[in-house]
């Protein structure tokens, strides 16, 4: 073993108020932008793609369930492609290869094409979350992975409020297809700051040079055989499909009746977005000091109440319920996804990849079937939907341990 080698073997993270330590989660908050923005951009412009192409609004959640899995298909090949080529060097082609068909997807000329490329679009950007929390978990002092993990959610909550509310008066002025383009566009500036802000990886071993964990198959399947994971990865399925079935719909309901409000205006729904960020970073100090499963069952507690409140026919309380299910789904997010790469008993890439796979397959999954139960029954058995999800959620969440 040289010294160089012991020394990289001896590496405890860059502490935090390090310089190293703020261009890391700078970097890695501009790839959470570049990368949410354009995958969900097209969500604040439903109601607008719907009416444009004439379809329903199961069909026309299908452009973000196309992206999310090529997403959940992308993120294991991604986990093996940064174990052999580094971190930060396979998170920039990651966010420059999906920004680069993010500008070309707006244009596509069917509804076929359109879903095509939105699907290479959500492959290409499965790098940034099949990654990003191994990179912190790697480069970032122990005792401070859960809080610098929480940050990088917060990097995708604004993300995907800038994404949202760019999108949608672009689209009123100009068309859905400038909206979404426009988003890309600014992806591209927030992938350039990833490439030069982020400081080369300390903790990491390329696995050509040295595996002592086994292939790949074997630290999937580790994991898979881990009932910690397990419920991880479960909390991750089951709560993003149901706040995305939140977010997809609810622009429907807003510019029906009762509301009947402009689309430009229900974009501006997205600014709850907002709670997310800041209870993604709340939840990783709370779970510094009362543990993580407390926290987690309280966040999903949170989110079923603010589910529940948008049952209403006031539009404020609405907004105000809606607010509270963000706090919540972020704070269970935050939690869920850091201790998923945490707690990995072999992989941590791989763990982080499985724990998006399994968040994106609901996504695609549960965010259309959102569709199929708001064409049928209205805001309601969407709702309802949700709220299942979430006892479903809790109760399994019950057996975990610190």
């Amino acid at each position: 073993m040289t010294i160089d080698q012991g020394t990289e073997r001896a590496w405890t993270g860059h502490a935090p108020g390090s310089s190293d330590y703020l261009r890391l989660l700078a970097a890695l908050f501009c790839a959470g932008v570049a990368t949410f923005a354009q995958l969900y951009s097209p969500q604040a412009v439903l109601p607008l793609i719907s009416a444009d192409l004439g379809i329903g609004a199961a069909q026309a959640a299908l452009t973000i369930s196309a992206s999310t899995v090529g997403l959940a298909v992308g993120v294991i090949p991604w986990s093996s492609i940064a174990d052999r080529i580094g971190r930060v060097r396979a998170i920039s082609l990651s966010v420059t290869g999906a920004t680069a068909v993010g500008l070309l997807v707006p244009f596509a000329p069917t509804f076929e094409l359109l879903l095509a490329g939105r699907f290479v679009e959500g492959l290409a950007v499965g790098g940034v979350p099949a990654i990003a929390v191994a990179y912190l978990t790697e480069e970032v002092h122990r005792g401070h992975a859960a809080r610098a993990a929480g940050t990088f959610v917060a990097g995708t909550t604004i993300g995907g409020l800038l994404g949202r509310l760019v999108a949608s008066p672009v689209a009123e002025a100009a068309g859905w297809r400038a909206g979404v383009f426009t988003v890309a566009a600014l992806c591209g500036l927030a992938a350039i700051s990833f490439v030069r802000l982020a400081p080369r990886s300390r903790g990491f071993t390329p696995s050509r040079q040295e595996n002592p964990e086994g292939g790949l198959a074997h630290r999937l399947a580790v994991n898979l055989r881990t009932p910690r994971q397990l419920i991880l990865f479960a909390q991750a399925f089951l709560l993003m499909g149901g706040f995305v079935a939140l977010y997809n719909f609810l622009g429907f309901r807003l510019t029906g009746p009762p509301f009947l409000l402009a689309p430009s205006v229900v974009s501006l729904v997205f600014v709850a977005y907002l709670a997310g960020t800041w209870a993604s970073t709340r939840a990783g100090r709370e779970a510094s000091r009362f543990g993580r499963r407390p926290v987690l069952l309280v966040s999903i507690a949170v989110m079923a109440t603010g589910v529940a409140i948008t049952l209403s026919d006031n539009l404020f309380v609405v907004l105000a319920g809606l607010v509270v299910a963000t706090a919540g789904f972020f704070g269970a997010h935050s939690i869920a996804s850091g201790w998923a790469g945490h707690a990995a008993p072999a992989g941590r890439a791989q763990a982080s990849s499985l724990y998006n796979l399994f968040y994106y397959g609901g996504s695609s999954v549960i965010g259309w079937f959102g569709g199929v139960a708001f064409d049928g029954w209205g805001w309601t058995a969407v709702a309802v939907t949700v709220l299942v999800l979430a006892a479903v959620a809790a109760a399994a969440a019950a057996f975990l341990r610190d």
